[in-house]
């Protein structure tokens, strides 16, 4: 009797044990998948396609031609962090990005690429060439692509359309590259395009008008109305100018590249130039594992601002302006190693 009232007392304990260990698996089942359910990303970095993705291809080429640029590219991400330590040395502006900074990052969640854009940085090429990166088959040829259709927001996604959760994500896992350009004919570039062209109506209402009345005595009604003739002295002042900074934030022709896609907050794993256009560009499209069957588009050499034609517009504003102007956009010549222009007259 004593043995079966203990035979039944350890079979009793072997049934608990097995219980708790069927509960308590039960339990780890279940909490697993909330986790799943909550961050779906657990998966990818586990359980990747078996290709390697163009930021591991950066960071560690496998093909030698790659190599050469790895090194460059390296460089050039120096510089920005070096500027980076500088300014945040000397300055006391310290700031958290919100998603609203993040609109002009471009999201290619086939290629897993985050691309800021410039205006006036062979923008509307990169925006085709995201297009066709993006379109799963529906576009092949960039210049197919009508130049205002590549500037309609809804054809692209980008980065401050996604949760916080998912935007940290990207940002860490992700290639990140941007295009700049010197600094000055960027804005010389802009000034052209905006306020030369007659197509550019917009531009000449919206700002024309206002720099004409700011900024030229006896300017006649038609000025006044149309604002169509902004000299570029004008321009210039009105950029200098410590109203224009409290209206807010400059229009992004001619915002800093810091302002548009905030270097010192987002580290950026290229960094490629207008002056090495198509190199630098196809070199992004071989980390993506496209350059066989993708280029990026040549562009207009015959139009393309110069530092000749820069320095002649620098040469009809006052040296005052001139150091201001250098001022507004240094830290974009500082961060991207573009050297004071001859022309300047910083004295």
């Amino acid at each position: 009797m004593k043995q079966t009232l203990a035979e039944l007392m350890r079979m009793s304990r072997i049934c608990r044990m097995v219980f708790a260990t069927c509960l308590g698996s039960f339990i780890l089942v279940i909490f697993y998948f909330q986790i799943m359910r909550r961050n779906p990303f657990v998966v990818d970095g586990c359980c990747r396609k078996g290709s390697r993705n163009a930021l591991q291809e950066l960071y560690n080429p496998t093909q030698p031609e790659l190599s050469g640029a790895a090194v460059l590219h390296q460089a050039r991400r120096d510089q920005v962090v070096d500027a980076c330590r500088v300014y945040s040395a000397s300055s006391r502006k310290r700031r958290v990005l919100t998603p609203g900074d993040l609109k002009h990052l471009v999201v290619d969640e086939d290629h897993e690429l985050i691309y800021c854009y410039v205006p006036k940085v062979a923008c509307t090429n990169w925006k085709r060439v995201m297009m066709v990166l993006t379109g799963r088959g529906k576009y092949s040829d960039p210049m197919e692509i009508p130049s205002n259709e590549a500037h309609v927001p809804s054809n692209l996604k980008t980065l401050n359309q996604y949760s916080i959760a998912e935007i940290n994500h990207r940002l860490k896992n992700y290639l990140k590259f941007l295009f700049v350009r010197e600094p000055f004919e960027r804005l010389v570039s802009a000034y052209r395009n905006k306020f030369t062209l007659k197509y550019n109506s917009s531009f000449h209402k919206r700002f024309g008008t206002r720099i004409v009345r700011r900024y030229r005595k006896n300017a006649t009604q038609e000025a006044l109305l149309n604002g169509a003739d902004v000299k570029f002295k004008e321009f210039a002042e009105y950029l200098v100018d410590p109203a224009t900074q409290r209206d807010g934030p400059l229009n992004e022709h001619w915002q800093t590249v810091y302002q548009l896609c905030h270097p010192c907050h987002i580290h950026y794993d290229m960094v490629g130039k207008y002056e090495t256009l198509e190199e630098d560009a196809n070199y992004v499209l071989r980390l993506v594992g496209v350059g066989d069957s993708l280029r990026f588009p040549s562009y207009a050499k015959s139009t393309r601002t110069t530092d000749a034609m820069t320095a002649q517009f620098f040469s009809n504003i006052s040296t005052q302006q001139q150091v201001q102007l250098y001022q507004l956009y240094k830290l974009d010549f500082l961060m991207f190693n573009y050297s004071i222009p001859s022309y300047l007259r910083l004295d």
